[in-house]
C-alpha cells in the first residue's frame, strides 16, 4: 500500500468526524493536533469536507456538497451567512483588504457543484455543522477518497429539454454513499453524474459514472431509465468514460452506483497514488471485462441497452428562460470564476424567496453559475434589479460567460500560478480587446493553477495549465539552445496553452498547442487567433471547431505575429 493508503487502515478516515468536534472543543492548535493524531490527520481530515490551506498554516477550506446542485432558499441564505460570518482573513494575511477584488468573506462556486469557503478556523466547524444540520446540508464526504458530489443537471424539472426529472435519483444515490464506512475508503475519488436531460449538462463523458437519459421496451411497453457511460475523467491521463450495454431502471440506479464503486473497491490500485483513478482500471481491463465485474456483484440483473436520448451537451444555463409551467421562468445568473461575497449570496437567496414562488429554489452549475428558479414573468424585472445581479448579470459577453478558474495558488497546495483574479481579469479585457461574431454565444476559457485539471482545461476551447516559467533578467523566455542556462533563473506565472476541446456529440479533448507560455503574453497571442478565427470560420463554426480544422503549426504560428514572446519559453526544472 502507498502512504495514504496505510494511514486510512490505520484509521477510518470517517472516525474524523468526531475527532473534529474533540479538536474544537479542546482548543487544539494545527501543531497539537498533529502530535496528537500522528502524520495522517490532514489527509483523514478530508473526508469532513476540509482540506488544510496550501500556504496559511491553522486555516481550512471547508466544501458544502449539494447534490444535483439544488438548494432551497433556506440552505442558499445559510450559505451566504456562513461564509459571511466565517470565512474571514485575518488582519496578518490582509484581512478585508486580503483580495482586492472580492475583499473578503466570499464563497467559491465549483465545478462539482459544490460550494467552498476559505480562511475556517477548527474551532468554529462544529456551530458551522450544526447550522447545516438545520437546513439539511453537509460537508462529509465533500473531500477524500469516496463517492464526491453527485452531479446532476440544475435545470431538473424545469426544463423541456429532460426526458425526466432524476433530481430525486441523485439525491438517493447521494443519502446511500453519505457517511457510508463500506464504501467511504476506495482507492480514490469516486464521481459519479446523474441526469434525465437530453443536454448532459452534467458531463457524463467526463466522471467515473455517468447515467444518462435512455427509454428501452421491456415486456411490452416503454420505460424510462439510464443508459451507462464509465471510467471518464482529466487530470494526468485524460479519457473520455465509455459507454457500457446496461440500461438501469431509476429504482435500480443505487444498487448499479453501489454494484460499480463494489468493484473499484476491490480491483483497483492502492499501491500507486497517481494512477488509482477508476478510469485507469476501465482502461485496464477493458469496458466489458468492467461491466461483466458490475453484474456479478450487483443484486440486479440489469436490461441490455435501450434507446438513447441524450442530443448533445449544454455548458450553461446562463439568461432568462421558461419553465415547463405557463408563465414560470428560470433565470441563470453569471459568476466569474464562480467567486462571490457571502453576502451577495445570502442576498440572491432572499431574492429567491422574494420573487419566487413557494417551489423556488437556488441551483449551482457545473460551469461555476447558479440560477433562481419558479419566478413569475411579471417578477423577472425586479429580480435583475437588484444589486447582486449587476455583477452576476445573466445577459454576459462570450469570454466572460465561459470564464472558469480553479483555487489556484492563493490557496492550493498544488496550485503553480493565481487563477481566480487573472481569470476575471482576462475575461473582462478580452470583451473590451476583441470583436467576436454575433452569432458566437460563448467561448469556454478554463484556466487550471495546475495538472489537477479542478477547472477542466481539456474540454475547453481555450485551457491553461499553471506553469513557472524562466526568464532573463529582461523577461525574454527566447533561450538559444547553446545559451548557459544559469542566465535563465528568474521565475514568471505561465501556463501551458491548449485549444480545441469540448463536449457532447463532438467531444474532444483540447491539444495543448503551446506550452510555458508567460502570463501577460497570452492575451495577445489570443487577440490574434480570434482575428484569424474572424476572417477564417465557416458559418456557425464554434471557436473550438475552428482551432481542430486548423493545423497546429499554424496556430502556434498565428499566436507568434503577437507583441509579446508567446514561444521559446521554458518550463521551470525542464
Amino acid at each position: 500500500m502507498n502512504t495514504v493508503e496505510q494511514w486510512k487502515a490505520d484509521k477510518h478516515p470517517l472516525e474524523m468526524v468526531e475527532l473534529v468536534e474533540e479538536f474544537a472543543e479542546e482548543g487544539l492548535s494545527f501543531d497539537e493536533i498533529e502530535e496528537r493524531e500522528g502524520d495522517g490527520v490532514w489527509e483523514r481530515m478530508k473526508w469532513t469536507g476540509m482540506y488544510t490551506h496550501g500556504v496559511q498554516r491553522g486555516y481550512i477550506m471547508m466544501r458544502t456538497k449539494v447534490p444535483g446542485g439544488y438548494l432551497t432558499p433556506e440552505q442558499a441564505e445559510v450559505v451566504g451567512e456562513v461564509a459571511s460570518e466565517y470565512a474571514r482573513a485575518p488582519e496578518e494575511f490582509g484581512g478585508a483588504e486580503q483580495n482586492e477584488l472580492w475583499g473578503d468573506a466570499y464563497l467559491d462556486i465549483t465545478t462539482r457543484q459544490d460550494v467552498q469557503k476559505h480562511w475556517i478556523e477548527i474551532e468554529d466547524v462544529p456551530e458551522i455543522w450544526d447550522r447545516y444540520d438545520e437546513v439539511g446540508l453537509t460537508t462529509i464526504g465533500g473531500c477524500g477518497d469516496g463517492a464526491r458530489n453527485v452531479l446532476g443537471c440544475p435545470a431538473a424539472g424545469l426544463s423541456d429539454h429532460e426526458c425526466f426529472n432524476a433530481q430525486p435519483v441523485v439525491d438517493a444515490v447521494s443519502d446511500f454513499f453519505e457517511g457510508n464506512r463500506e464504501y467511504g475508503n476506495l482507492p480514490r475519488k469516486f464521481k459519479m453524474t446523474i441526469t434525465g436531460c437530453t443536454e448532459d449538462c452534467s458531463q457524463s463523458q467526463i466522471n467515473d459514472i455517468g447515467l444518462t437519459p435512455a427509454k428501452k421496451e421491456i415486456e411490452g411497453e416503454w420505460q424510462y431509465g439510464f443508459h451507462v457511460k464509465v471510467g471518464g475523467g482529466l487530470s494526468d491521463g485524460p479519457r473520455m468514460a465509455s459507454p457500457l450495454d446496461v440500461f438501469v431502471p431509476p429504482e435500480d440506479a443505487v444498487e448499479f452506483c453501489r454494484a460499480v464503486a463494489q468493484t473499484f473497491k476491490e480491483l483497483g490500485d492502492r499501491h500507486n497514488r497517481g494512477v488509482c483513478r477508476m478510469r485507469y482500471l476501465v482502461e485496464q481491463v477493458g469496458p466489458e471485462k468492467y461491466e461483466e465485474a458490475i453484474r456479478d456483484r450487483a443484486s440486479v440483473d440489469f436490461p441490455t441497452s435501450g434507446q438513447d436520448l441524450t442530443e448533445g451537451y449544454r455548458g450553461d444555463h446562463t439568461g432568462v428562460h421558461d419553465q415547463k409551467e405557463d408563465g414560470l421562468t428560470y433565470v441563470g445568473f453569471n459568476v466569474i470564476t464562480g467567486r462571490m461575497g457571502g453576502d451577495e449570496f445570502a442576498e440572491a437567496a432572499r431574492a429567491a424567496k422574494k420573487y419566487g414562488t413557494e417551489d423556488a429554489s437556488v441551483r449551482l452549475a457545473t460551469d461555476q453559475n447558479f440560477l433562481i428558479t419558479h419566478v413569475p414573468e411579471e417578477n423577472v424585472d425586479d429580480l435583475l434589479a437588484e444589486e447582486f445581479a449587476q455583477e452576476y448579470k445573466p445577459d454576459p459577453g462570450p469570454f466572460e460567460r465561459g470564464a472558469v478558474g480553479c483555487t489556484g495558488s492563493e490557496f492550493c497546495n498544488y496550485g503553480i500560478i493565481e487563477t481566480k483574479k487573472r481569470v476575471k481579469r482576462w475575461a473582462r479585457e478580452l470583451e473590451e480587446r476583441i470583436d467576436t461574431p454575433d452569432d458566437l454565444e460563448v467561448v469556454r476559457m478554463h484556466m487550471s493553477g495546475c495538472s489537477a485539471s479542478c477547472a477542466q482545461p481539456q474540454i475547453a476551447d481555450i485551457g491553461f495549465r499553471g506553469e513557472t516559467v524562466q526568464v532573463d533578467d529582461d523577461g525574454n523566455t527566447d533561450i538559444p539552445d547553446d545559451a548557459d542556462r544559469g542566465d535563465y533563473e528568474n521565475l514568471v506565472e505561465g501556463m501551458d496553452f491548449g485549444l480545441g476541446g469540448a463536449l457532447g456529440t463532438d467531444n474532444e479533448f483540447l491539444d495543448w498547442v503551446e506550452s510555458a507560455v508567460p502570463a501577460h503574453a497570452v492575451v495577445p497571442a489570443l487577440e490574434k487567433l480570434f482575428t484569424a478565427f474572424a476572417d477564417e470560420r465557416h458559418e456557425g463554426e464554434r471557436f473550438y471547431g475552428w482551432c481542430r480544422r486548423v493545423d497546429n503549426d499554424r496556430l502556434r504560428t498565428i499566436m507568434q505575429r503577437a507583441d509579446a514572446n508567446v514561444s521559446g519559453g521554458v518550463a521551470h526544472g525542464d
